[in-house]
Parts: structure tokens; sequence; C-alpha cells
């Protein structure tokens, strides 16, 4: 396994990413229990705040068709998925994980896709034979709050790979379906073995309509090397999360303003000369607690 990545030639496109972020998330009927009453109190906040906006920045007939134009054209190009989990996600993530005591969760991003491949409490992540990149082990455990070790715990893991590219998003680049995806369940102690490869950072597709408002204020498209892992049991409350890594390319500015202290990892190698890194998942149990603003 080589330890370079060589840039691939082809690079997905905003409307090839978006189209298929669009199409898996509209693969689903989404519900919520939300009443009329907390309905209205959030459409009447979120007018509010828009036209406090508007006059303390008197924006103009100009810029206001300008916006409506950037609208019309991320729908069109089907970035919605995009723009709002790199944008917007962040900010529901940690007003959602206020009120609880377990691993610090992070955004979902646009690249889930369920069903990964069950492979046990040890295994290896599914690859190409040539795949590029650094070996590396991830391990650790999942407990509940009093430190017990949870047996049959569900761990989810995907990540890109050494260009940037995700499978099932790579816009016809030709990377398996599984590519880099992967479920494992945690053995009697609660523990989990994951051998995979190093993810590079990578740039949110900005040939369309996000690209553009990412230029309209000066930012960058980054978004720093990192792994993605949904973990729950039984009983359980699901965290959704990312891991990046100590000192990486963008971990301070990234695009989509993610990262936490909480959440960096700093892998050394092990006996074997192979980067490994522990760490652990503790899980809330399952309530009907709300965070009320």
């Amino acid at each position: 396994m080589s330890t370079t990545a060589v840039p691939t030639t082809a690079v997905p496109t905003a409307a090839g990413s978006g189209s298929a972020a669009t199409d898996k998330f509209k693969g689903s009927r989404f519900t919520s229990d939300t009443t009329t009453e907390r309905a209205a109190a959030i459409y009447k906040d979120v007018l509010t705040k828009l036209s406090e906006v508007i006059f303390e920045h008197e924006v103009t007939y100009d810029e206001y068709r300008v916006l409506k134009q950037w609208l019309i054209e991320v729908g069109e190009g089907g970035e919605w998925p995009l723009w709002l989990d790199v944008f917007l996600e962040h900010f529901i993530e940690d007003s959602n994980s206020r009120i609880f005591n377990g691993t610090k969760g992070s955004i979902e991003g646009p690249y889930y896709v369920p069903d990964a491949p069950d492979l046990g409490a040890k295994g290896v992540m599914p690859m190409r034979e040539d795949e590029k990149g650094t070996q590396f082990v991830f391990k650790g455990q999942v407990r509940d709050l009093d430190g017990t070790g949870i047996e049959g715990a569900s761990v989810e893991l995907w990540h890109a790979d050494a260009d940037g590219y995700y499978s099932q998003f790579d816009d016809g680049l030709g990377i398996p379906e599984w590519n880099l995806r992967g479920t494992f369940t945690t053995d009697a102690e609660g523990n989990f073995h994951i051998t995979t490869v190093q993810p590079a950072p990578y740039q949110i597709p900005h040939d369309g309509p996000t690209g553009e408002f990412i230029a309209s204020y000066g930012g960058h498209p980054w978004r720093p090397a990192h792994l993605h892992l949904k973990v729950t049991a039984p009983g359980k409350r699901l965290i959704t999360t990312q891991l990046y890594f100590q000192g990486g390319k963008w971990v301070e500015d990234d695009v989509a303003g993610a990262v936490k202290p909480e959440l960096i990892l700093d892998p050394k190698p092990n006996a074997d000369g192979i980067d490994e890194v522990v760490y652990d998942f503790v899980l809330d149990p399952v309530s009907d607690k709300r965070f009320v603003a």
C-alpha cells in the first residue's frame, strides 16, 4: 500500500455530487412531531432575524435579486444538501447536543449512505487492492455513562479516500460502491478494531452556486481530513460525529466550522510501525429530553 496520493485527473462537479446527494436524501420521507405552535414560532423568528439583517445592512434590490437568482440556481443544481450540511448543520448539531453527557457529536454531511457492509468487531474497511494512502488502525471501546462496555454496539465508519473522494459520490470516477464504508459491531467488552487508510483533506464541490457563495465573502472550500462515524446501541442515543487529525491542514479553518477540540486524533506508530489511535465513545441513554432555548 503506497503512502503518496496521486491527484486524480477527473474532478467531481458540484452538479454531479449535488445530484447524488439530493437523490439519496430524497430516498426517504422525513417527518417531525413539531407542533403548529412551535412551527409558527420558528417561522416568525426566522423572518424577524432576516428582516433585522436587511435593515441593518440596508440590502438593496439589486442584492436581493442576486440572492433570489442564487437560491434558484442552488435548487436547480441539486446543491441544497451540500450547502445546508456545510453551512447550517453544525448549528443544529451544537444546539441538539447541549443537554447530553456522552461523546461530542459533529455534522453528518451530505455523503452518508446507510447499510454499509457488516464487518464484525475487528476488520478491514472495504478498499481497492491498490488503495492509495497511509495504513491506519482505529480502535476503541463503546461504553455507557457508567463506564461499562456495550456489547453489540454499532460503529458505522465512512470517509474519503487519499484523493479526497467518496464512493457513491464520485461523479463517474469509478470508485467501487462500498469503498471505505463499513459497519462494525462491538465485542463482549464493547471493543472495535478497524484497519483503513488515512483520508485526505478535500475541497467541497465549488464550481456551482455553492462555490459562488464562498467566493462572495472571500472564503475557501477546504475541509480537513476526517472520519465520519455513527455510533449507537439498543436503548442508547445515536452519536453522529467526525474525527480529525492533529496538525492536519485546515483543522483550524474548516469551511464547515465543524471541528471541536474533543474530536481531534493524534495517531502514533504501533509496534508494527502502523499509525494507530484509540478513541472511545460514551453513549447517553435514549430519552425524550429536548433543548429549549
